[in-house]
């Protein structure tokens, strides 16, 4: 079945209602398509996904994000609170929002496909700002697509701009296919990830283009959610990323095990991190490969950002002195083209392991005026998390059974080392670190 969105509307100004009446209508008749006209805007509240919808949206038509927060709640009626603490300080977070725009959980057989957009409204969530970086109001803020428990879903095509949070978070989802679509949004603006597969598996991202603040595509296992055990299975392929942050990132949530995920034939540029392991909890990352990936990355701010413009960037330590962390080992890295302004940096309390470099190209080169070297190992409990020393090729501290082969180091003439005159293609530190 197939009906206009348009037959339930009668007030375009918040369309919330008319679009949840159409999508119950079809569901009570078996399920179906639910069309959004060409050139035309809905203005929207929260909507709630139910068994076998497709929302389908049809060149030039728009579903925006109310300007009322009261429309996005849910599971609570608690107001905002707003934050004290600015987000790169301190972004704990457990995975259960409590308000929502598009959300689905316990479903199965669902889409959202076409070639129109849906905009999260972004300023609507803003608080402070300054000339790199835009903070929300409150924290967590409002996800622009929630899935939680559900089978069988699909995206495809549809443009997705100016989120205010997390753009796809999808906890304790599995059989998915995420195909073709593109997600714009701020780059300044904080916390706005573009897919977060979250105790999920067996799902395909491919032919992509993402562009965000904080990540582009991040791995997750959070605290509130491990009764959807472990993400798993995962592949990304033929996508296009830029962020202020990571691209492709596992953690800093590493509360269960993630593994069995393949990325291959990315293409990373403009970026501040390319690839990131954040181990920070219980949990453990292993049995992951990375292939035919071109990445330019470079310094993007002094502080607010995460991360010093690192290529590849592995770690394991504590985010809280009193938790033991999991393992980061057996990971790949093959057919890998670098220009960068710092090295990659592996750093760990010893429980990194068997990590195998191949094919690998790098030049390091002076793109922007900030600082060289340095690494960032935030979110970690001690006050100290700056590591301070040279731009190398490769730092390696805490670390054992690390493979290199076929690893070509250059450096623009144009590049400046801040920390002295030496570049080391492979800098090697202690194995083990005061705990």
């Amino acid at each position: 079945m197939k009906i206009d969105v348009d037959s339930f509307i009668k007030d375009y100004s918040n369309s919330t209602k008319g679009i949840n009446d159409a999508i119950k209508y079809l569901n009570a008749n078996g399920g179906g398509t639910l069309v959004f006209k060409s050139n035309k805007i809905y203005i929207s509240g929260m909507i709630k996904l139910l068994d076998n919808i497709e929302l389908h949206f049809e060149k030039n038509s728009m579903l925006k994000a109310s300007n009322n927060l009261s429309d996005f709640n849910c599971l609570d009626n608690k107001e905002f609170e707003e934050i004290t603490i600015p987000t790169y300080k301190d972004c704990s977070y457990d995975g259960r929002p409590t308000k929502f725009f598009i959300y689905g959980k316990n479903i199965n057989n669902i889409k959202i496909t076409g070639s129109g957009i849906i905009d999260g409204n972004e300023e609507i969530f803003y608080g402070k700002q300054n000339d790199h970086h835009i903070d929300g109001k409150f924290y967590p803020r409002v996800p622009l697509i929630y899935l939680e428990g559900c089978n069988k879903f699909e995206f495809n095509k549809i443009n997705i701009q100016r989120s205010g949070f997390w753009t796809i978070h999808l906890i304790g989802c599995s059989n998915g296919l995420i195909d073709g679509i593109s997600i714009k949004n701020n780059r300044k603006f904080a916390c706005t990830d573009g897919i977060d597969p979250d105790h999920s598996k067996n799902i395909i991202i491919r032919n992509c283009y993402i562009e965000s603040a904080d990540d582009c595509v991040v791995f997750k296992t959070t605290e509130n959610n491990m009764e959807y055990g472990d993400t798993e299975n995962i592949l990304v392929e033929n996508c296009e990323f830029k962020t202020t942050s990571a691209a492709i990132k596992f953690g800093s949530e590493t509360c269960g095990d993630i593994h069995d995920i393949r990325v291959r034939n990315i293409k990373i540029s403009d970026t501040n991190r390319g690839i990131s392991f954040q181990l920070r909890d219980m949990g453990n990352i292993y049995n992951i490969s990375f292939e035919n990936i071109d990445m330019e990355t470079k310094r993007f701010h002094p502080l607010e950002w995460w991360g010093k413009g690192e290529p590849i960037f592995i770690s394991q330590v504590r985010r809280k002195e009193e938790i033991k962390t999991g393992y980061i080992k057996n990971v790949l890295f093959k057919d890998i083209n670098i220009t960068s302004e710092n090295g990659i940096f592996i750093y760990g309390e010893n429980n990194i392991s068997n990590i195998k470099f191949e094919d690998i190209n790098m030049e390091l080169k002076g793109m922007t005026n900030f600082e060289r070297g340095n690494h960032d190992l935030r979110p970690f409990y001690k006050d100290m998390y700056l590591v301070e020393g040279l731009a190398d090729g490769i730092y390696i501290f805490g670390a054992n059974n690390i493979e290199i082969k076929d690893y070509n180091l250059s450096v623009n003439k144009n590049f400046k080392n801040d920390f002295g005159k030496r570049i080391n293609a492979i800098d090697v530190y202690q194995l083990s670190i005061d705990k």
